[in-house]
């Protein structure tokens, strides 16, 4: 996996999911768990769920029976995902690179990923290994991230950012939002196997309740952090000053757009 995917360590997965989750994520995730569940899976294998917010969403809407595998590349990230369930829910946690999944053919009737085909190295080689472990009939539910300029708050953090590195400024921001052509993304998926591709633009309207803590999220809660330290930087200088740009440009409300695949195994 990519050195930008592999760095969600220390505190890193706690601040990704108090400031990062509410603000960006959980509102995508009620609808891709919905997307997955109204498939009525028996088995169903997420690929980078990080600190579970898909999974728990998921596993209130899956028949009891129904066996759910998260999976991540980063156990720091899973540690805290197994927070969210009882030891008597039917969640199984495994480190797993989506690139090289250690299942069998034909394993699951889902496999699902919100927000982590972008930090894929080889993006195609993933999307043979979520067909390969498909069963046949079998649905592969993912989404990314549109552009910054549908995303305007990616783009100001990024700005912001760089005016205190503006020599070398920290290019974490430029992979997540970056992985967008809805051709591309297709004929990647349909190259790898699948009979059927479907996608969907989902715009969201998403409330700011604090700037501060979703500051907090935008750059303690990933490898920005990281890269502020790197070059000698204060991370806390750089969280209030993102504070300041959210409130001014953004203030109590911000737009979102993602894409959403759905592709189908024959």
């Amino acid at each position: 996996m990519s050195d930008k995917a592999d760095r969600f360590t220390g505190s890193i997965p706690e601040h990704y999911d108090a400031g990062l989750g509410p603000h960006i994520f959980h509102d995508y995730a009620d609808d891709l768990s919905a997307r997955v569940a109204a498939l009525n899976p028996q088995k169903v294998l997420e690929l980078a769920a990080g600190t579970g917010i898909v999974t728990r969403k998921l596993r209130d809407l899956l028949s009891a029976d129904a066996h759910l595998i998260a999976s991540d590349l980063n156990p720091p990230m899973l540690e805290v995902a197994k927070g969210k369930f009882r030891p008597d829910e039917r969640v199984e946690f495994k480190q797993i690179d989506a690139t090289n999944v250690e299942f069998a053919d034909g394993s699951f009737d889902v496999v699902m990923c919100q927000f982590g085909v972008m930090f894929f190295p080889d993006k195609h080689r993933s999307y043979r290994e979520a067909y390969r472990v498909l069963r046949p009939g079998g649905s592969y539910i993912f989404s990314v991230w549109d552009s910054w300029d549908e995303n305007p708050f990616a783009r100001i953090v990024h700005e912001t950012v760089e005016t205190f590195f503006p020599d070398d400024p920290p290019g974490f921001y430029k992979v997540p939002f970056h992985y967008c052509d809805v051709d591309e993304i297709k004929e990647s998926v349909l190259r790898a196997g699948f009979c059927s591709v479907t996608t969907e633009h989902l715009p969201l309207r998403a409330k700011i309740p604090s700037a501060p803590r979703f500051a907090d999220g935008l750059v303690f809660g990933n490898p920005l952090f990281d890269e502020v330290l790197s070059r000698g930087g204060n991370p806390e200088d750089v969280k209030a000053a993102v504070a300041s740009a959210i409130e001014k440009e953004l203030g109590g409300e911000m737009t979102l757009k993602a894409l959403v695949i759905h592709a189908s195994r024959d």
